[in-house]
């Protein structure tokens, strides 16, 4: 990523309960506006009266709406949850229900507005928190993904380093493209397809 802007900064760290509900009604009222009128129309002005707060009250936390959606993406991202580990069976046999449970994580972080996965994919700003964000959850994603592929009897991949990272890569681009674009196929099929790809490539496929 390229380096942070820091006009993306938040300007205001809540300390009070009341602060705090105030900045996250206007996060959510972004949400809400950014999926229905897209970005170029979604203003401030907008989210201020979505919110019932004063423009002036919005950029007491948010400079402008690139902030905004920048920390809508950093929570995005904070909300989503991969099956840990320990909660795999990875005994002989299974490893397409590991893929499987891997892959349903990943369309069921992804699963909640399409329009406003869009608008963050296709128009969030780089900010501090983004990238530090992306950085600590890309690390532990991989971590478990190389745990599962040098404890599991069925894979076969000559580096499982490598392969981690070509697997959270390939299973992360694949959903959020799916997940954000109008489509016509059924959310079974694009799983169904992509836990073959991986599984495929796990037990040594060439």
């Amino acid at each position: 990523m390229p380096s942070a802007d820091h006009r993306l900064t938040p300007r205001r760290k809540p300390r009070q309960v009341r602060a705090e509900l105030t900045r996250e009604r206007i996060l959510t009222a972004a949400a809400h506006i950014f999926a229905e009128f897209g970005y170029a129309a979604g203003t401030t002005n907008r989210i201020a009266e979505r919110a019932r707060v004063s423009i002036g009250s919005l950029y007491q936390y948010f400079p402008n709406k690139d902030a905004i959606l920048a920390e809508l993406l950093v929570q995005h991202i904070d909300r989503g949850t991969w099956t840990g580990v320990d909660d795999l069976d990875l005994s002989p046999g299974t490893l397409e229900a590991t893929v499987r449970a891997f892959i349903r994580d990943a369309i069921d972080n992804h699963s909640d507005d399409p329009r406003l996965l869009r608008v963050m994919i296709e128009e969030a700003p780089i900010s501090q928190a983004l990238r530090d964000t992306v950085d600590r959850h890309t690390r532990l994603r991989t971590a478990q993904v190389r745990e599962v592929i040098v404890r599991h009897p069925d894979i076969r991949v000559g580096d499982p380093d490598i392969a981690a990272e070509i697997i959270l890569f390939a299973v992360e681009i694949n959903t959020h493209r799916f997940m954000a674009a109008p489509r016509a196929t059924p959310v079974e099929v694009f799983e169904d397809e992509l836990v073959a790809m991986v599984t495929g490539y796990l037990r040594g496929g060439r």
